[in-house]
């Protein structure tokens, strides 16, 4: 899946990180990564912790500097592009988000226009729509006169991912979308990201579940003590071995159709 930077590939949404090092305080935590996500994918990034994942999303972000190796966005080198211009091209969503104020579910949303726009400027009429259109995206528009510390964490992350929309990048990354969530927003999140793939975007996102990956991903990637152990479509990679590989257990993996399999830890004999 290698490409050189700067070819005749259609690039938005592409990001790619090219044999990837890095290494804090003597210790290296990636050890040659190398990973494209190309639009209109889902990529799960599953690792026990401490594999490295949310340093190579750091990475990826402009947050962090490779020790070693590059990273492309639309096949431009991540490295010469300034903090604004990597907003136009990727947006994240974090796995946990305060704010300091009472803001209000639309104000939220809003905050994702600022690459847009001077930081001191008002906002337009464009901006408006988008953060309208990114709440009917998301299916939260009730929310939107709503206190955002005063609704529930799956709504939140239903916010945040809006608010990733409004910034209008062609790629998504999101650290551990499911963090707290319950069964019912896990599904609508997992339904969310799909739609989003298959309207032209390209999704990163780091899990430790291997039914939601297996459900949500059109492709997933095993990080395993700093190193990309596995990558290819869910029900190739996602099997007894390679999840014992990744988190050290015995796992029963049962397939039910071609989107969907359960995960069942095997009790020691």
């Amino acid at each position: 899946m290698q490409r050189e930077a700067g070819s005749d590939v259609p690039s938005a949404g592409r990001v790619e990180a090219r044999d990837v090092h890095f290494c804090f305080d003597k210790r290296e935590i990636l050890k040659g990564v190398s990973l494209v996500l190309e639009r209109g994918e889902v990529v799960s990034l599953l690792g026990a912790n401490g594999a490295g994942k949310t340093t190579l999303l750091r990475l990826l972000l402009g947050l962090l500097a490779p020790t070693q190796g590059e990273i492309f966005v639309e096949n431009l080198r991540l490295a010469s592009l300034s903090s604004r211009q990597i907003a136009t091209r990727i947006a994240y969503v974090p796995q946990v988000h305060t704010t300091p104020f009472p803001y209000t579910v639309r104000e939220v949303v809003l905050m994702g226009r600022l690459p847009k726009r001077s930081l001191l400027s008002s906002p337009r009429e464009v901006d408006h729509v988008a953060v309208q259109s990114a709440l009917d995206k998301l299916e939260i528009r009730h929310l939107a006169d709503r206190v955002y510390s005063g609704i529930s964490g799956g709504e939140r992350q239903l916010v945040l991912i809006a608010r990733a929309l409004a910034q209008e990048a062609s790629t998504l990354i999101l650290d551990e979308p499911l963090s707290n969530l319950d069964f019912g927003y896990q599904v609508k999140i997992a339904q969310h990201l799909k739609d989003l793939a298959k309207d032209g975007h390209s999704v990163l996102i780091t899990c430790h579940d291997p039914q939601f990956a297996y459900q949500a991903s059109s492709r997933v990637a095993l990080l395993i003590n700093g190193r990309l152990a596995q990558e290819g479509s869910p029900h190739q990679i996602l099997n007894s071995a390679s999840l014992r590989s990744l988190y050290g257990i015995d796992v029963e993996c049962v397939s039910l159709s071609k989107d969907r399999a359960a995960f069942f830890p095997r009790e020691p004999s």
